[in-house]
């Protein structure tokens, strides 16, 4: 079934259908290409955090570094002379470094060459550290690679989810946009529908008014009517226009004003326990990912403040081979080997309660996001519950509207026919048309309600019941 909201002069297209609806705004509406867009930001997010616990290879240097200047030049007897120098102080080191990421250090190897040029001497020198190995190691302080390693992952996984979620998100949106429209048009066509049996009531009406069996009285009223019936057809168009405005901006369609929906049937019938819609929610839908990563996040920013505050050290060694030389190649023959090992502390004496100030605010932070974490939890099961458990009662408010709308069409065409032969008033002709009327957008109020929670258990779950299966595999 469909129904044209246009004006009966447009051109006719063919009518669209729910699942069509939906597939194209899934396909080129701006909030879908959104969500693909925030899925590819995770993933690229979540690459560079891998390649945190990967070996980096890095090329730097300096060259030229030539300076022509008058510097001041210590002499051996400690006083000073301003010498004209022009000199070249080029390097290249290239080093490959690797983060740990039990204790949170890093561990380089790396090779330096170095060329002196004194250009007003004539001379020309080369230093060169062929291999050096390195070591930094902070010492009781804050791991972040340790923490990235727990968190990370959790947060990739979850934006796979948000990603899948909104898209059913979407799916919704367009279900409820849809039916906006179609209940417009299902007014747009009771309301043409009564402008025209209005006008063939008031055409009878005076032919019987002038034979004398219809009085002044009704025959005002069928004139008022038709008054009546003009203004909501017009108002109803209206409604309609606004309505398809508002599709077509959120989905992304092209369809004009001739546009046609089909009235679908009932959504699927679902026999869901509520446990079991739950039991989905809990394993399919990011929020236990969430509501994890963000109690980590807690425990780590309480171990951020106690690992950067208080007393700070960090162990410093490298081992290597230097050398130099007049030339290139001597400055690699026979290397002498260098060794460095630093300890470096800091301890505040005297903070003023700074410390302790800075780790209470995120211990009390933590216990904040707890309580969160657990009512959100609770008001996130509650909501899974609820829905699931209505699709029974929104299966039977549709059948009992279907019911009432067969039933009142067909009250509405006797009372028509018995209007017309004169055994009825026009008052019970007029009630009758209500009640029709008011069936007719009960019904399509309840086909949606089914449609949207259909969707709306879907994107709480993140689960196909229909089909027995996660929504999470039918989106890789």
């Amino acid at each position: 079934m469909s129904i044209a909201w246009a004006q009966p002069t447009a051109p006719a297209q063919p009518a669209l259908t729910l699942p069509q609806v939906i597939e194209l705004t899934l396909g080129q509406s701006s909030v879908a290409k959104q969500a693909v867009t925030n899925r590819e930001t995770s993933l690229w997010q979540y690459r560079s955090f891998r390649a945190d616990y990967k070996p980096q290879l890095a090329l730097e240097g300096v060259l030229p570094n030539y300076s022509r200047t008058i510097t001041p030049v210590t002499q051996p007897d400690g006083t000073t002379d301003f010498r004209y120098v022009r000199i070249n102080n080029s390097y290249l080191a290239t080093t490959l470094s690797q983060g740990i990421g039990l204790t949170g250090g890093r561990i380089s190897v790396g090779s330096t060459l170095q060329r002196f040029d004194n250009f007003e001497g004539n001379q020309r020198l080369y230093n060169s550290n062929p291999v050096a190995i390195g070591l930094v190691q902070p010492i009781a302080g804050f791991n972040a690679l340790n923490w990235n390693k727990r968190i990370e992952p959790l947060r990739y996984e979850e934006s796979q989810r948000q990603y899948v979620e909104e898209r059913e998100t979407i799916a919704r949106r367009a279900t409820e946009l849809y039916f906006d429209v179609l209940l417009q048009q299902v007014n747009a066509s009771i309301a043409r529908q009564n402008r025209q049996v209005s006008e063939d009531m008031l055409r009878m009406g005076r032919e019987r008014h002038r034979l004398g069996r219809l009085s002044e009285n009704d025959l005002l009223l069928l004139e008022l009517n038709l008054l009546n019936a003009q203004q909501a057809e017009v108002q109803a168009n209206v409604d309609a226009q606004n309505a398809a405005v508002q599709l077509k901006g959120y989905t992304g369609l092209t369809v004009d004003a001739a546009a046609t929906l089909d009235v679908p049937a009932a959504a699927p019938k679902l026999e869901v326990a509520p446990e079991a819609a739950l039991a989905q929610a809990r394993q399919y839908r990011r929020e236990s990912l969430m509501f994890q990563r963000r109690l980590l996040e807690a425990d780590r920013n309480v171990a951020q403040a106690k690992g950067t505050t208080g007393f700070q050290a960090s162990l410093t060694a490298s081992f290597g081979l230097a050398s130099s030389g007049e030339q290139f190649r001597t400055s690699y023959v026979n290397p002498n080997d260098q060794q460095q090992v630093r300890l470096g502390f800091s301890m505040p004496i005297v903070d003023w309660g700074k410390t302790r100030a800075t780790v209470k605010t995120a211990e009390l932070a933590r216990q904040q996001a707890k309580v969160t974490v657990e009512q959100e939890q609770m008001t996130f099961e509650q909501s899974v519950l609820s829905q699931a458990a209505q699709l029974g009662a929104l299966e039977q408010q549709l059948a009992l509207a279907a019911r009432a709308d067969s039933l009142a069409q067909r009250r509405y065409n006797i009372a028509r026919a018995t209007y017309q032969v004169g055994r009825i008033s026009l008052t019970d002709l007029n009630i009758a048309q209500s009640e029709k009327d008011r069936a007719k957008r009960a019904y399509i109020a309840a086909l949606r309600a089914s449609w949207v929670a259909y969707y709306q258990l879907r994107t709480l779950t993140l689960y196909d019941f229909e089909r027995q299966q996660p929504l999470l595999a039918a989106s890789n």
